[in-house]
């Protein structure tokens, strides 16, 4: 039976089957409770929409225990609890825990969910094999900007369906007026009316503002220090891009070969 040490090795390891398969198993969940959320802004039958509830509410079910398991395995619980990782975890799941109360908004955080998927970005834990740093850089710049338009897409949908329809029918709908605003292309064809999608439309703008620049200057650093570098497969690891007078592998130690 495993203990806590090797349940937490498994939920961060990609390199042995079961940690990478247990890390396609939550991306692929994540990526269908997103399918699920975007379903559910479309006319679609009563019967359907059972049905995506049940799988919400098991899929939170699977979260939350997720989320329970990784919190034992912590050694230190009060710095898990506030890492940034496990606050997007819980914005994931507190739809789950706080469902016997009776507040409308507490659903807005499933949009939230998206983000899980930055755990899988990690350059030390890439489910998706990502062997540079230009490539990973350039990978959390890609889903910054997808991510940005996700989720203040449905916050706008959220709150702005029930009392501006016309506008605001369905996810796409909410997706087209983020593009539109985050491009400053400004249409004006498509605008929220109540103040918390007009305040959601000021975060969002900011949130544009603030992480995009940030990183595209990370990926031009990137690129400059790339200049000087050559590319190695370290034996151990796997990892491809080195400084040209180095002996080691700088992800695990691994002694190169550079003739």
């Amino acid at each position: 039976m495993l203990n806590r040490k090797q349940i937490a090795f498994y939920l961060e390891d990609i390199e042995t089957p079961a940690g990478r398969t247990i890390s396609l198993i939550i991306t692929g969940l994540i990526l269908l409770s997103t399918a699920s959320f975007i379903a559910e802004t479309y006319p679609i039958s009563e019967l359907v929409r059972t049905r995506l509830a049940t799988l919400d509410t098991a899929l939170l079910v699977v979260f939350s225990v997720e989320y329970l398991v990784r919190l034992w395995c912590a050694d230190h619980k009060f710095k898990f609890i506030f890492s940034f990782f496990s606050i997007v975890d819980l914005l994931a799941i507190l739809p789950f825990l706080l469902g016997f109360v009776n507040v409308s908004f507490i659903r807005i955080f499933r949009w939230f969910r998206i983000l899980r998927l930055i755990r899988f970005l990690e350059l030390k834990n890439s489910v998706f094999r990502i062997s540079t740093e230009d490539g990973v850089i350039f990978s959390r710049i890609v889903f910054t900007l997808l991510a940005i338009i996700f989720v203040y897409s449905g916050l706008i949908y959220q709150v702005e369906h029930s009392e501006n329809s016309a506008a605001f029918g369905t996810f796409l709908d909410a997706v087209y007026f983020s593009v539109v605003t985050m491009t400053t292309v400004g249409f004006g064809d498509v605008t929220p009316i109540s103040e918390s999608g007009r305040f959601l439309t000021i975060l969002m703008i900011l949130t544009g503002i603030a992480l995009i620049p940030w990183q595209l200057g990370d990926l031009i650093k990137q690129l400059v220090k790339s200049a000087n570098q050559v590319e190695i497969v370290c034996k151990g690891c796997g990892w491809l891009v080195h400084d040209a007078n180095a002996k080691f592998c700088k992800m695990c130690g691994t002694q190169l070969d550079n003739g």
